[in-house]
């Protein structure tokens, strides 16, 4: 039996477009989703990352496994509904535009206006959201994407005219509305694709929760210690602490003698990064159970 010669020099982007042009041409995820339609659900919820910038290798990493469990459970005989979702709200969107914008503090945002900010963040999020998109699709990651193109139509359009009264293309017919209802329906079944966190739905959906938590009497005003950042004047969370400007550093410390009272000749050895707080230091905290090296 004669085998045909293999070749030593792939070009292995070559053959990944040669895969994805395959894909499109025989509409291959289309074909496949109405195969398991009626089948056993099997539930994915995505969680979305924020579309704020090109995405990273380690994104890369996570759609990679989140595509492997789709198409393992697709292949255990599974209906699933293939929603990618994308993370518009928080602080990185929201500097970003301070920065396109060349704003030093919160009030550079008052004085240019609230809502036009606000769609500002929202054009950035539909932009990065295409190209998150495309990149996603060059990964071969089956998902109901969204129309690229659409996207940042969309974008420029709630920039220069968000009332403007337009026609897109659902799953099941057209769905006319303005401009900024439009792109705040992205994601539900009459629109298609994936899911934004800035939608009406999800918005509406936070503000009836926290009404459900004042009525029944679960909300209070307390106090905490917390990150703050005085420059966005709000409260900052680990991750944005660890992930933006984290740096390990190499600090003097200092290391005593505490004399003990009534005990001549005994002192606690004693470790501290903030030797200005010795003045007011008055009793140290010892756990008589520990071993301390």
């Amino acid at each position: 039996m004669t085998f045909k010669p293999v070749p030593t020099n792939l070009d292995f982007v070559k053959q990944e477009y040669e895969v994805l042009d395959f894909w499109k041409e025989t509409n291959a995820f289309e074909k496949m989703r109405q195969r398991h339609k009626g089948q056993p659900h099997w539930s994915f919820i995505d969680g979305p990352i924020t579309a704020n910038n090109p995405m990273g290798v380690h994104h890369g990493w996570g759609r990679t496994y989140k595509d492997l469990y789709n198409r393992y459970w697709t292949m255990r005989g599974r209906e699933l509904r293939y929603q990618n979702g994308f993370d518009c709200q928080g602080l990185w969107v929201e500097v970003n535009v301070e920065k396109e914008l060349g704003f030093q503090s919160k009030r550079d945002i008052e004085e240019y206006g609230l809502d036009p900010f606000v769609r500002r963040c929202k054009a950035r999020v539909l932009k990065y959201a295409a190209i998150q998109t495309e990149q996603s699709i060059r990964l071969g990651y089956w998902m109901d994407w969204n129309d690229t193109d659409q996207l940042r139509w969309l974008a420029q359009l709630i920039l220069e005219d968000p009332q403007r009264v337009v026609t897109v293309e659902g799953p099941e017919g057209p769905v006319t509305d303005t401009v900024e209802q439009i792109v705040g329906r992205l994601g539900l079944p009459e629109l298609g694709g994936s899911y934004f966190t800035f939608s009406n739905e999800n918005n509406y959906m936070i503000w009836t929760f926290l009404k459900k938590v004042w009525e029944k009497g679960w909300l209070y005003r307390g106090v905490d210690v917390m990150p703050w950042c005085p420059r966005c004047a709000t409260a900052i969370s680990q991750h944005e602490i660890v992930t933006d400007g984290y740096q390990e550093l190499t600090h003097r410390s200092v290391t005593l003698l505490f004399p003990l009272r009534n005990r001549p000749g005994e002192r606690l050895l004693v470790w501290t990064t903030t030797p200005w707080t010795l003045t007011s230091n008055v009793a140290a905290a010892v756990g008589p159970e520990i071993t301390y090296v």
